[in-house]
């Protein structure tokens, strides 16, 4: 794959609770472990980032295959819930995507939504390394 396009980000600090910068200077902020594992919370983490990622990069895969399909998607959005857990000797993610259509009947979002989840960036690389469902609303 030739990339179209390539982000670039710096973590420093103590990992979790340090800071990350992208390199175009758009993105500079505090992390923090959250305090459901045992931090002081107070700023974002890597799992709402990847959320916030996922969920516009999903909505925007859905909003193309949904113009190819001329389906009108007026007031859709998608929200992403990604989970941090144990997974054998380390730690895991786990992705529910819930997603509104709400002009669309059941069916055609349906194979909208699953059409979005092929042509997703997202979705491709997450495909078979983590748990994803796709949620319609």
């Amino acid at each position: 794959m030739t990339p179209l396009y390539t982000a670039v980000a710096t973590a420093t600090g103590d990992g979790r609770d340090g800071k990350v910068r992208s390199s175009d200077g758009l993105l500079e902020t505090a992390v923090a472990t959250p305090t459901e594992l045992g931090g002081a919370g107070g700023a974002t983490n890597p799992e709402q980032l990847f959320a916030a990622g996922y969920a516009a990069c999903f909505h925007s895969a859905l909003r193309l295959v949904a113009r190819r399909a001329k389906a009108d998607v007026d007031g859709s959005e998608v929200t992403a819930h990604v989970g941090l857990g144990r997974d054998g000797a380390g730690f895991g993610l786990s992705v529910t995507l819930e997603i509104a259509l709400p002009g669309v009947p059941a069916d055609a979002a349906r194979q909208l939504v699953d059409t979005a989840h092929q042509v997703c960036p997202y979705s491709n690389a997450t495909r078979g390394n983590i748990d994803v469902q796709l949620v319609l609303r």
